[in-house]
């Protein structure tokens, strides 16, 4: 993703990001030479990741954009992260500031068709924001949909999507239930790092929490954010491919209904 605001309609366009990479107005949200992190840092996002994601895995990061992420990933001791994203502009940047390190990979690709990559390529996917911007896009939902089903075709059985996004579950399980797969999906919600950093008084203090979700896939109907703009993490485990008699997906149990 890129950063900065704008024509939310042209997130899904290659046009609108390398513009927005190419204009020094936009600084560290999306400038020549910037850096950027959507939603959360390496740091917050650390005990998820080593947690769940081996260093050893084969990675592919969605929608790279000029996130610090990977980079900080690789210091942490993951071996191999490919990186894409829509922005010729942003890859080329990233290209040269990371020459030095070959665990790092970068390539210019549209989420929507990455053909390029054969089937089972990847132990892990990380999407910080890419589905939302999809869903901003003017091809919305379909695109949201096609970038959906590569991740799925992409991922070997066993491995995790870890989607990091504003939709809650009404919203995103919707998209996840609508492609071809069963996923086993754990949900994880943590407060924006400004909430975080407003009632810690500055220090440092995880705030992220495992939610259980309810049989039919929604949040608990007791349940509060703390922070109205928290960021839902979902960890999907691909566990197969469903059959074309059989179009039930995802969720937490097999009563999670199709969509």
């Amino acid at each position: 993703m890129g950063g900065g605001n704008g024509n939310p309609k042209d997130f899904g366009a290659a046009a609108y990001w390398d513009a927005r990479y190419s204009s020094p107005s936009t600084g560290g949200k999306g400038g020549v030479g910037g850096f950027f992190d959507w939603y959360q840092s390496y740091p917050a996002l650390r005990p998820l990741l080593r947690a769940c994601v081996p260093a050893s895995s084969r990675v592919l990061m969605l929608g790279c954009g000029n996130s610090l992420l990977s980079e900080d990933m690789v210091k942490d001791g993951y071996q191999n992260i490919v990186n894409i994203d829509i922005s010729s502009v942003v890859i080329e940047h990233m290209k040269e500031k990371h020459m030095d390190i070959p665990q790092l990979t970068y390539m210019q690709l549209d989420v929507r068709d990455m053909s390029f990559f054969g089937d089972g390529s990847f132990d892990c996917i990380i999407d910080k924001g890419t589905l939302d911007a999809m869903m901003c896009g003017d091809d919305a939902p379909h695109g949201a949909y096609k970038m959906l089903t590569e991740v799925a075709r992409l991922m070997r059985p066993g491995g995790i999507y870890i989607l990091i996004t504003y939709g809650a579950p009404k919203e995103r399980l919707t998209l996840l239930n609508q492609v071809r797969c069963h996923w086993d999906v754990e949900l994880y919600i943590t407060p924006t790092p400004e909430y975080q950093l407003k009632w810690s008084n500055g220090a440092a203090h995880a705030m992220m929490e495992k939610v259980a979700l309810t049989v039919d896939g929604q949040l608990p109907p007791d349940y509060v954010l703390k922070d109205p703009e928290s960021h839902f993490i979902y960890v999907c485990y691909k566990t197969d491919i469903v059959t074309e008699d059989n179009s039930m997906v995802a969720g937490q149990d097999d009563a999670m209904p199709s969509f």
